[in-house]
């Protein structure tokens, strides 16, 4: 069976089908799933934060990735920037309606990851002694 073909250009009404190549769902799915997106929108999930503040908490992201994966994330409304009119400027960023349910799904997902972290680990181990190391 052939997946509907989704794209803005075709102006067609279909669902949105995310294993549909054209799909725009895909774009905001890897926004959303990607490393620094998913621990972007799980950090948020904590309450407004400052620039600086979210990339403390995300370790390991440069300023330029997080730059860029907020801005994806504000243009799919995932995330509402908030600049205030002080000096210097403050830029908050949070979760919109949107975005707090995506981050309870992600987050639901990551508990269930780390909750079950040990059967990963051996499995890993199990796979690496059959291949002889990795």
């Amino acid at each position: 069976m052939e997946s509907p073909v989704c794209t803005e250009a075709a102006g067609a009404d279909l669902p949105f089908d995310v294993f549909a190549r054209a799909c725009p769902s895909r774009e905001t799915l890897e926004h959303v799933t990607g490393r620094w997106g998913s621990l972007t929108v799980g950090a948020l999930r904590e309450g407004p934060c400052r620039f600086n503040e979210l990339r403390r908490r995300v370790d390991g992201v440069s300023e330029k990735m997080l730059s860029q994966t907020l801005h994806a994330l504000e243009r799919d409304g995932i995330v509402h920037r908030e600049a205030q009119p002080t000096n210097p400027p403050r830029v908050d960023y949070e979760l919109t309606t949107l975005g707090r349910e995506v981050a309870d799904r992600l987050l639901a997902l990551i508990h269930f990851l780390e909750g079950n972290m040990d059967q990963v680990m051996a499995s890993r181990g199990a796979y690496d002694a059959e291949r002889g190391g990795r």
